[in-house]
């Protein structure tokens, strides 16, 4: 029996979490990955910078406020989430995309990362920061003592273990996660 309009599986909207919205490009790196998740049957779900209406005159911290609620309840109508994780200011992943990556697991919501080199954590801290290993042989910062989070992961073992995978790049992350979704 062929299958109708009303019979097909929605496409299943992805969250796309990271800090391109930062990006002076923005609008152009979310085009593009809108186009990969059309190609994926997938839709492709941008964060949002609060809807805010024409003439807003709330302060920062209202606008704050929208912006944090409105991405909380585009995130609960996702049914997954690709991360950009690659490092942000310093060599961690952007804050605020972690905190969606949390929040996105803790709903049951399968996510994929990508944007973290090959290389293991503690290799990018060794080559950027004086670290040495104790009698132990546990990486340590030298100049404060702390250990450097080892267990060869590509990032912190808190994101490697809850992600789905950490893909090379945008379009392999959805490839994944649409695979993981059943779609394509």
């Amino acid at each position: 029996m062929p299958s109708n309009d009303s019979t097909k599986r929605a496409a299943p909207r992805i969250y796309l979490a990271g800090p391109d919205v930062f990006r002076p490009d923005s609008a152009q790196v979310f085009e593009a990955l809108r186009a990969a998740c059309e190609r994926l049957n997938l839709l492709a779900v941008p964060p949002s910078d609060g809807n805010l209406p024409a003439g807003f005159d709330g302060d920062d911290e209202a606008h704050a406020q929208r912006i944090y609620e409105a991405n909380v309840a585009l995130i609960r109508g996702c049914d997954g989430v690709v991360a950009n994780l690659g490092s942000f200011r310093g060599l961690e992943p952007d804050s605020g995309t972690v905190f969606e990556v949390g929040f996105a697991i803790a709903l049951g919501l399968p996510v994929v990362g990508y944007g973290v080199p090959a290389s293991t954590y503690a290799q990018r801290v060794g080559a950027q920061v004086d670290c040495q290993p104790d009698s132990h042989g546990v990486l340590r910062e030298c100049a404060t003592g702390l250990m450097v989070e080892g267990l060869g992961q590509r990032a912190n073992l808190m994101l490697t273990r809850s992600v789905v995978a950490l893909a090379d790049d945008a379009e392999d992350a959805l490839a994944r996660l649409a695979r993981r979704l059943g779609v394509g």
